[in-house]
C-alpha cells in the first residue's frame, strides 16, 4: 500500500526538483508566525451582529489600519476608512453621493486605492505570496501583484508606470470593483481561522443566513451546541427535537425560519391549533420592539406555540419509558396532573397549575397523541427531511462539527464535561457499559453521527440519544439536572423553575480542575486553554469571563438579544495570533447604518489572556503538524523515486 501510494504521488511529483521544491517550500512555511484565530459562540440567529464581527475581526481590522496610519490619518479619517474596509459597497455608494464632481471622486478613488494596498502589503506580511494570491480578487491578481510588489529602489523609475496602472483602473470604472475585492481580502486576511464554539440557532431572526455565510468562509470549524444538535436530531428523524424546534421559533417570533426559509408546511399545525387551543398569556411570543406583528398573528403564534408543546411534552414520555438509563422518569409530569383538580404533585409537593391547554390531552392515557397530532408531526417530519435548504446546511454542520475540538493546543467545547461534586468525571452508563469524560463526549458523537446518517429510524437509541444530549442530566451540551420547561409555563412558583447546573459550572473556576480536564483530553495543562460558550457572563454582576488563573475562557457574552439585559454586554470573542490571546467585548450592535454613517463600532475593551513569551511559529500548531506530515511523505517519495 505504501508503495502504491508513493507511485500515485509521483504522477504529481514527476521530477525531483517539483518534490524538492515543494519540501523547501513547506519547510519554510513552518518557521511563518501562526495565523490569527478567531472564536466566536452562541450567535443564536444574530446574524447582523455576527456579520459585523467577521468583518471587522473582533478590532483585527482597525487595528491593521492603526498601526500604519496612526501618525497619518485623523481619528474620523480612521473610522472612515475602517467602515470602507468593512462594508465595501455601501460605503462606496455613499462617498459618490457625497462628492460633488468627477474629479473629487477621481482623487478620493486614487488615495483611496493606494491605502488599500499599503493595508493589504502589512495584513499579508506572514502569509507566502502563493496564500495571498488565492486570497486575492481573481480578476485582478496581476494588477495588485505589481502594486504590491514595487520596491523603493525601482520605484522613481517605475512611478510613470504605476501611476498609469491606477489611471487606467479608475478611467475604465474599475475602482469600485478593486476596491472592493481589496476590502474583502482584508477581512480574510486579518482572520486565518475561524472557530464557531456553538449555538448558531434559535432565538434569533437568521440562523439560515450565518449558515449561509459559514459555508462561503474561507476557513472555519463548529463546535455543536445543545440548539444546534435539536435542529440536527428533528433533520435525524427525531420527532421530539423537531417539536422543540417549532416551539422555541414560535415562542421568539421566529416561525418564518420554519415555513418561509426552509420552505416547511405548517398549514396542518395551524389548523389543529385553530381546532383546540384559545388565547393563552404564558404562551404569548415575545415580540422585539421593531417587530410589527398584529393582534391576529399574536393569536395565531400563541395557539399554534400551546399546540407543539403539548405534541412535544407527550413524545417525550415513551422516550423515557424506553430509556431508563436516561434516568428521567421525574419528567413524565403529565402522569402527576390531576386534572379535575388542575393541579399537579412534583417530588411530593402538590402546586396548581395556571394557564392550563390540556383539552388535547387524555387523562387516562396523558402520552397519547391525538390522531390528528400523529398525522401532523408525520407531516412536519416528512417537510423537514425533503427540504434541500435545510439538508444544506444540516449536512455542512456535521461536515465541519464535532461536539468538542482539540486545537493548537486548546480545547473547545460548547457545554461541559459533566463533573461530580468532588471534580470527578461523572459516568454514564449506556447499552451497559460506563462512559465518563472524553470517553463520553465520543460516544455521544458517535449516536449523533449514526442518526444523522440513518434518517428513516426515528425511534431507535441513536435518535432518542440526540434528544437526551438537548436535555439530558449528563450531556455535555446541557449541563443541567433537568430542563423545567413545562413548569415555566404552567406553575406560578419560581422556585419549581430553577435548572440546577452540574458541578462543572462552579468548578471551573478551579484552576486544578481545569487542568485535570486539559490532561483528560491529552493536552498539555501548562500551556492550554478550556474555551467554553453556552452560559452567557453576567458581565453587569461583575462576572469574569477569564477564569481558573486563565485555564478557562467563556466567550458567551450574549449575542442574542433576549440575553443583553442581564449580561450588560453583546457578547465575548476571542482572539489568538503568535503573541497571544485577547478576549473582546462587544457593545450593543444596532445596525449597519449605523456603522456607515456614524462610524460606529461594537468593540468595548481587550483584555489580554494569554501572552506568548516567544512568538509561535506554525511549526506549533495543528496546521504544522499536518505539514510536517505531508514533509515526511515527500522525503519517503525522495528516496524511493529519485536517490536509489
Amino acid at each position: 500500500m505504501h508503495t502504491k501510494h508513493l507511485d500515485l504521488l509521483a504522477q504529481k511529483y514527476d521530477r525531483e526538483e517539483k518534490v524538492v521544491t515543494e519540501i523547501i517550500n513547506l519547510e519554510a512555511i513552518l518557521n511563518l508566525p501562526k495565523g490569527t484565530e478567531h472564536f466566536v459562540s452562541d450567535l443564536h440567529g444574530e446574524f447582523q451582529a455576527f456579520q459585523h464581527v467577521l468583518r471587522n475581526g473582533s478590532g483585527k481590522v482597525r487595528e491593521k489600519i492603526e498601526d500604519i496610519y496612526k501618525k497619518v490619518l485623523t481619528e474620523k479619517e480612521i473610522k472612515e476608512f475602517a467602515t470602507l474596509v468593512y462594508y465595501p459597497e455601501d460605503k462606496i455608494n455613499l462617498m459618490k453621493n457625497h462628492f460633488s464632481n468627477e474629479e473629487e471622486l477621481y482623487q478620493w478613488y486614487t488615495v483611496i486605492i493606494e491605502r488599500m494596498i499599503k493595508l493589504i502589503s502589512y495584513a499579508s506580511s506572514k502569509y507566502t505570496r502563493s496564500k495571498l494570491r488565492k486570497a486575492l480578487p481573481s480578476q485582478f491578481v496581476y494588477i495588485i501583484e505589481e502594486l504590491l510588489y514595487k520596491t523603493d529602489e525601482f520605484t522613481n523609475f517605475k512611478e510613470p508606470y504605476y501611476t498609469s496602472i491606477v489611471e487606467q483602473i479608475i478611467t475604465l470604472g474599475q475602482a469600485d470593483k478593486l476596491i472592493t475585492g481589496l476590502a474583502y481580502t482584508t477581512q480574510r486576511l486579518v482572520v486565518d481561522h475561524l472557530h464557531v464554539v456553538g449555538d448558531i440557532y434559535d432565538r434569533g431572526p437568521e440562523p439560515d443566513k450565518i449558515m449561509e455565510a459559514l459555508i462561503n468562509y474561507h476557513s472555519v470549524d463548529i463546535q455543536w451546541g445543545n440548539h444546534d444538535v435539536l435542529w440536527i436530531g428533528a433533520f435525524a428523524g427525531s420527532k421530539v427535537c423537531l417539536a422543540n424546534i417549532i416551539r422555541i421559533c414560535a415562542r421568539y417570533n421566529n416561525l418564518d425560519i420554519i415555513e418561509d426559509v426552509y420552505g416547511i408546511n405548517l398549514r396542518p399545525l395551524m389548523n389543529l391549533a385553530d381546532k383546540y387551543y384559545k388565547d393563552n398569556p404564558a404562551f404569548r411570543p415575545k415580540i422585539q420592539p421593531d417587530d410589527l406583528v398584529s393582534d391576529e398573528e399574536k393569536l395565531q403564534i400563541t395557539k399554534i406555540h400551546q399546540a407543539i408543546a403539548m405534541i412535544q411534552f407527550k413524545l417525550e414520555s415513551p422516550i423515557i419509558k424506553r430509556r431508563p438509563g436516561f434516568n428521567m422518569s421525574e419528567r413524565l409530569l403529565l402522569e402527576e396532573i390531576d386534572f379535575e383538580q388542575n393541579e399537579i404533585i412534583i417530588r411530593g409537593k402538590t402546586y396548581p397549575l395556571e394557564n392550563s391547554c390540556f383539552t388535547t390531552v387524555n387523562p387516562e392515557q396523558p402520552d397519547q397523541l391525538l390522531e390528528e397530532e400523529k398525522q401532523v408531526i408525520d407531516k412536519l417530519l416528512f417537510s423537514v427531511q425533503h427540504s434541500e435548504k435545510l439538508a444544506r446546511h444540516m449536512n455542512f454542520l456535521m461536515k465541519k462539527g464535532s461536539l468538542y475540538l482539540k486545537y493548537n493546543g486548546n480545547l473547545l467545547i460548547h457545554g461541559c464535561i459533566p463533573l461530580d461534586e468532588d471534580g470527578n468525571m461523572e459516568g454514564m452508563v449506556i447499552e451497559g457499559k460506563t462512559y465518563a469524560g472524553r470517553e463520553l463526549l465520543d460516544v455521544f458523537e458517535r449516536y449523533l453521527r449514526y442518526s444523522f446518517a440513518h434518517p428513516e429510524k426515528t425511534d431507535d437509541l441513536a435518535t432518542d440519544m440526540v434528544w437526551y444530549l438537548w436535555t439530558g442530566e449528563y450531556s455535555s451540551l446541557f449541563g443541567k439536572r433537568a430542563m423545567t420547561t413545562f413548569e415555566r409555563y404552567f406553575i406560578k412558583d419560581k422556585a419549581t423553575h430553577k435548572e440546577q447546573k452540574n458541578p462543572y459550572y462552579y468548578l471551573r473556576e478551579n484552576e486544578e480542575i481545569c487542568r485535570k480536564i486539559l490532561l483528560e483530553f491529552n493536552l498539555n495543562p501548562d500551556q492550554g486553554h478550556i474555551i467554553n460558550g453556552h452560559t452567557p457572563v453576567k458581565e453587569i454582576e461583575g462576572e469574569n469571563p477569564i477564569k481558573a488563573n486563565g485555564k478557562m475562557i467563556v466567550i458567551d457574552g450574549g449575542f442574542s438579544k433576549a440575553y443583553q439585559s442581564t449580561t450588560g454586554i453583546a457578547g465575548y470573542t476571542l482572539l489568538y495570533n503568535s503573541y497571544g490571546m485577547q478576549l473582546v467585548a462587544h457593545k450593543h450592535f444596532n445596525s449597519k447604518d449605523d456603522v456607515l454613517l456614524n462610524g460606529t463600532d461594537v468593540l468595548s475593551v481587550k483584555r489580554i489572556v494569554d501572552k506568548e513569551l516567544e512568538r509561535k511559529k506554525v511549526l506549533e500548531t495543528n496546521v504544522g503538524e499536518e505539514l510536517l506530515q505531508e514533509i515526511s511523505i515527500l522525503n519517503s517519495l525522495m528516496e524511493y523515486r529519485y536517490m536509489k
